[in-house]
């Protein structure tokens, strides 16, 4: 019936729940389950005994397994759930929680914003994750390349197997999107000389856009997708059956986020004239990331910065102690710079975003956002008047080769 003429049913589905839960009977509605009708029965419902199908009922007895037998009420017992937790999670990440996870091998980084947990094959590693998880905070887990087969990933083994396939290139640049061949992206992978120049002669920065991506990674790249999956840190969340997993226990019926997993593979800064530059622009995903550095390619040609020029690149960024000492460690590669921002940090960005727009003369629309745009990469310079005039401080993060980061939804990003 119209909603006029049925004062049972609310203009939001919050109403709706309220408005049915004083008519709960257990075990008494026609679905055969504890939760009221939400549509009305009788005369004008014909033969059928329903004006409609009771959707709710429907939907909540497709995820409901184990019902509530009739005349029994349910049971909550929600201190058993929690005996186990800590009392104070705040103190717990300022104490380093040192006594409690003795047995981890694990430090704190970016100001103790950043969890780094330094080795993979320690099965507690999800015990002092949650701990973290539950505060929102980034998660670096390193080492997940002596897990995976290293010949899978490298730049020519992939040209090899997937050379003649057609994708999208981007010229990180100026947001240049053409079509073409992924063999001409792999053979300027290490090779400067093989790359597309731009009008003035400079060698475009270029990034293969998600590719492949879901369904298209399996069933093109079956053995590197299973390398991958047996690789995944902390599995308990981050595998597609991980117990703590929430997309993996989702109905049919939702509409899921792309969760992957995708190729996401750029030339390095480090051979362009432009370091102010990134191959990410600041950006927010809407479910939790992680994102594993497979390969780091070394690039070789003319105007291309030494590793000694390399790392002084990067040593010249608001670093902490831990990721300097990183650095100076010959058996670690780096290969990404993340800048990392807390999601309550959101509007503030958004609005120095929008200043700066201005004063450098853009038309700034209301229907445009600069972050869900993914049109701005916050140089040095930006970055700190951000934290001058707003108090935003960035986390910077140096993603070595197996290192993995694990984003929270929401956290803004660019590398």
């Amino acid at each position: 019936p119209p909603a006029s003429q049925n004062n049972e049913q609310g203009s939001t589905l919050r109403d709706l729940l309220t408005t049915t839960a004083g008519k709960l009977r257990l075990g008494s509605t026609d679905a055969g389950i504890a939760f009221a009708p939400v549509y009305s029965t009788g005369a004008a419902s014909g033969k059928s005994g329903r004006t409609m199908p009771n959707i709710l009922d429907d939907i909540i007895a497709s995820v409901v397994e184990n019902k509530i037998p009739p005349n029994r009420a349910p049971k909550i017992n929600v201190k058993s759930e929690i005996k186990d937790e800590p009392k104070d999670d705040k103190n717990c990440i300022q104490d380093d929680c040192s006594k409690r996870y003795s047995d981890i091998q694990y430090s704190w980084i970016c100001d103790k914003h950043v969890l780094w947990l330094r080795d993979h094959k320690n099965s507690n590693n999800w015990k002092l994750f949650k701990e973290c998880w539950k505060q929102g905070r980034p998660v670096l887990v390193s080492g997940m390349h002596k897990k995976m087969n290293f010949s899978l990933w490298k730049a020519e083994s992939i040209s090899l197997d997937f050379g003649n396939q057609q994708a999208d290139i981007l010229n990180c640049k100026d947001s240049i999107i053409s079509n073409t061949n992924v063999k001409e992206f792999w053979d300027g992978f290490e090779d400067v000389s093989k790359r597309q120049k731009v009008k003035n002669g400079e060698t475009a920065l270029l990034k293969l856009k998600d590719w492949p991506s879901g369904e298209d990674f399996k069933a093109m790249m079956p053995a590197r997708y299973e390398d991958l999956l047996k690789s995944l840190p902390l599995p308990e969340y981050c595998s597609p059956e991980g117990k703590l997993n929430l997309a993996s226990h989702l109905p049919g019926f939702f509409v899921r986020p792309d969760l992957g997993p995708r190729l996401c593979s750029a030339y390095g800064v480090a051979a362009t004239k432009d370091h102010d530059i990134g191959t990410t622009n600041l950006h927010i995903e809407v479910s939790d990331v992680v994102n594993i550095l497979v390969y780091v390619g070394i690039a070789k040609g003319n105007g291309v910065l030494s590793k000694s020029g390399v790392l002084k690149k990067l040593e010249e960024e608001d670093l902490d102690d831990l990721l300097r000492k990183r650095l100076k460690d010959s058996s670690e590669l780096p290969g990404a710079l993340w800048h990392i921002y807390a999601g309550q940090d959101a509007d503030k960005i958004r609005e120095f975003l929008q200043k700066i727009a201005k004063e450098q003369g853009l038309e700034v629309l209301p229907e445009h956002d600069p972050i869900r745009d993914q049109s701005w990469y916050v140089n040095r310079k930006l970055r700190q008047r951000l934290f001058e005039e707003y108090g935003v401080k960035t986390c910077t993060v140096i993603q070595f080769l197996g290192d993995a980061i694990i984003l929270p939804a929401g956290a803004l990003h660019q590398v």
